[in-house]
């Protein structure tokens, strides 16, 4: 499975741009980013000053320290937030897991989990469709609750189900393809045509 640090040279860029990325609601000072990051202070600074720069990040000056926080409106900040949602969370642990949960054809999560956003209760988080075995993805619901410290829902059908309940548009299905989602597996042109 290809991790984000495959891609990006930098690994304090990589550890810092999960953090920014998975948390986009709250702000960080270097100090507090050193200790997450567990990097030396200069290379932590360093990769600051040069996200800044790119414009991704943003910088706000509070009381003696220099706080830190993602701009939601970079041009480029849904593509990085979805390949951290890729290589973390929900969606590192469907990849990372994809043999023992059948033959998964399509997986997607959806936008509000994986950005940490408020959901419905009755929103669905993660959507699996293939030949899937239920008792582990029962078991990958669980440990992905724990690791998020939240409630998941999820949905799995075949594909053969999932075509039928899409070409009688089915509400639920309907519902479940109009919410913003990341595709984990499977060609999106595909999964919606």
């Amino acid at each position: 499975m290809a991790k984000l640090s495959d891609l990006i040279i930098s690994k304090v860029r990589v550890k810092l741009l999960k953090i920014f990325l998975a948390d986009s609601k709250n702000m960080f000072y270097v100090r507090e980013l050193t200790r997450s990051t567990k990097e030396e202070i200069n290379a932590v600074r360093r990769e600051l000053d040069h996200l800044q720069k790119a414009g991704l990040l943003k910088s706000e000056k509070r009381g003696n320290r220099l706080y830190y926080s993602v701009k939601t409106s970079f041009s480029l900040y849904p593509e990085l937030s979805n390949l951290v949602s890729k290589s973390t969370g929900l969606g590192r642990l469907v990849l990372k897991n994809r043999s023992k949960l059948g033959f998964v054809k399509y997986a997607f999560i959806s936008q509000k989990l994986a950005r940490g956003l408020k959901r419905d209760p009755e929103e669905v988080d993660l959507v699996l469709i293939g030949k899937i075995i239920m008792p582990q993805v029962a078991i990958l619901v669980k440990s992905a609750e724990k690791l998020l410290n939240t409630e998941i829902n999820y949905s799995c059908m075949t594909e053969d189900e999932f075509n039928y309940r899409k070409n009688h548009q089915d509400p639920f299905i309907i519902k479940v393809l109009l919410q913003p989602r990341i595709t984990l597996l499977g060609d999106e042109i595909q999964l919606l045509s």
